[in-house]
């Protein structure tokens, strides 16, 4: 599709640029959208501003900013219950750890 918009602008320019200037074309020429997606998008409803800038509202955010934001958030909720229900087991494991090396340097000194 995209080739087959290129290939008709160029026929138009070529046309244009080869035709003697009347009254008809020149009108033709001026209805004719050139610009394609390069505006910029619509501007509908207040200015987007980066989440630094007015982190308590997230309405007004930028979408990619609202996107990094959103998927932090969610990280940081899953890591913090992760490290929350294994907790328990690698404590214990430390603790009988550090037990048993307290008990073999101290059977260590004894016997020296």
């Amino acid at each position: 599709m995209a080739a087959w918009t290129g290939a008709a602008r160029q026929a138009v320019n070529l046309a244009r640029l080869s035709s003697p200037k009347t009254p008809s074309t020149a009108q033709a020429a001026s209805l004719i959208h050139r610009r394609g997606l390069a505006s910029g998008g619509d501007h509908h409803g207040p200015p987007k501003v980066n989440f630094w800038q007015d982190p308590l509202s997230p309405s007004k955010w930028k979408e990619e900013h609202f996107v990094i934001a959103s998927l932090t958030g969610w990280g940081l909720l899953f890591y913090g219950g992760y490290k929350f229900f294994t907790k328990g087991k690698n404590g214990k494991k430390e603790e009988q750890m550090n037990e048993n090396i307290v008990t073999l340097v101290v059977h260590t000194l004894q016997l020296m």
